[in-house]
């Protein structure tokens, strides 16, 4: 007979279900125990604050400061006296001083022309022959006169013969008088063939050669004064208000006080710098271009001291007017739509500030108000720029004022 092998116990399948569900449910719990362990010790991201750099700007420091104004133009020479040299009697040129020429030099008096003078001599000389003919018929009458006016008082001649007498003394002593004049007149002519410089100056042109028979009034030359020249300089009229004010209201510059004016030019391949004043405004505002011309006077412009200043040359002027006192002086970058800087304030932001503009060149303006000393002013370019926006400034080394 064979052995039997032992059998294991057999368990049933409802038995072994609570047991699964018991496990399951173990393992479900430790996972959600660990998630809320991991969750209650997570780390904790703060949010972080990303710092911008501020803008950096140029700034410069408001200072006030004295201004000479200058105005600038610009004007071609001229000289203050021209006239035409014109022959008061005809006749023949016999002679020419060489001064008589285009650029020639003369001084006031210098003899530079004469026309044949014979005519004129006999005239003299006929003027004086009647001349003594009419002085001796005008003693001759006033004696008749004389005589019939005592004969008349002895009743030796009639009335009639002394009015006769008297009025043929009155008609002697007229014939002498024109006779004088006659004689006065040929001496005038005579002296007239010689013609002098009625200034001294120069020659601008000339259109007269020996041997040329004149006529009276015939225009001969053209001479100019070389004392002084002038220049006339167009001005806006605004302009006007940095010069004297006093040449403003008259015209006419104080003596003393005329303004200054350098005057510069290139001429003959170097430039040359010549000194001169303001004298006086011209008495009207040119229509067209609204412009005032001052003329400014150079004395004595052929001294051998200083370079030759000729007729015609186009100078460069510059003005010293008035002095602006106390304004502040700007480059023309700190200029924000036309009359507004931006003033950096205490905090270091950034506030826009209108201003009073005195004057504005191409590089800088002057501010007569609007900006207190010390305040610092912002010179960079910037695009866009929002009132009370914080800045990083930066001082300029330029500065403002000088």
């Amino acid at each position: 007979m064979t052995a039997m092998e032992p059998q294991a116990p057999i368990v049933a399948a409802g038995a072994q279900r609570p047991r699964q569900l018991l496990l399951a449910a173990a393992v479900i719990a430790a996972g959600c125990l660990c998630a809320i362990v991991l969750y209650a010790t997570r780390p904790v991201l703060q949010p972080q604050q990303i710092e911008r750099p501020l803008l950096a700007v140029r700034t410069v420091q408001a200072i006030p400061v004295d201004v000479p104004l200058i105005v600038r133009s610009q004007g071609a020479v001229a000289p203050h006296t021209e006239a035409e040299l014109i022959p008061e009697v005809s006749g023949r040129v016999v002679w020419m001083s060489p001064s008589l020429r285009s650029g020639g030099r003369f001084a006031a008096g210098e003899l530079l022309l004469r026309i044949d003078d014979s005519d004129y001599r006999s005239g003299v000389g006929g003027a004086e022959a009647v001349l003594m003919r009419a002085r001796a018929e005008a003693e001759f009458a006033r004696f008749e006169s004389e005589r019939m006016a005592t004969l008349l008082a002895r009743e030796l001649a009639s009335r009639s013969q002394a009015e006769n007498a008297s009025r043929a003394r009155r008609v002697a002593e007229s014939v002498l008088k024109e006779a004088e004049v006659a004689l006065e007149r040929a001496r005038l002519d005579l002296a007239r063939t010689a013609i002098s410089a009625p200034f001294s100056g120069r020659v601008r042109s000339a259109r007269v050669d020996i041997g040329q028979t004149l006529s009276r009034g015939d225009r001969i030359a053209t001479l100019y004064a070389t004392d002084y020249m002038e220049v006339r300089l167009p001005i806006a009229d605004r302009q006007l208000a940095f010069l004297d004010p006093a040449l403003i209201r008259s015209g006419i510059a104080p003596g003393g006080d005329a303004a200054p004016v350098s005057l510069h030019a290139e001429f003959g391949g170097q430039r040359w710098n010549w000194e001169g004043r303001i004298v006086r405004t011209e008495g009207e505002i040119d229509a067209g271009s609204r412009m005032v011309h001052v003329v400014a006077r150079v004395e004595n412009p052929d001294a051998p001291d200083q370079a030759p200043l000729p007729v015609g040359l186009f100078v460069q002027a510059e003005i010293r007017g008035q002095t602006a006192r106390g304004v502040i002086e700007l480059p023309r970058a700190a200029l924000r739509d036309g009359d507004r800087v931006l003033v950096v304030d205490a905090e270091d932001r950034l506030r826009f500030r209108p201003v009073t503009l005195l004057r504005a060149e191409r590089d800088t303006v002057l501010v007569s108000s609007g900006i207190q000393a010390g305040e610092r002013v912002c010179i960079s370019p910037l695009q866009l720029v929002v009132d009370g926006m914080q800045v990083a400034p930066v001082a300029d080394d330029a500065g403002a004022g000088p």
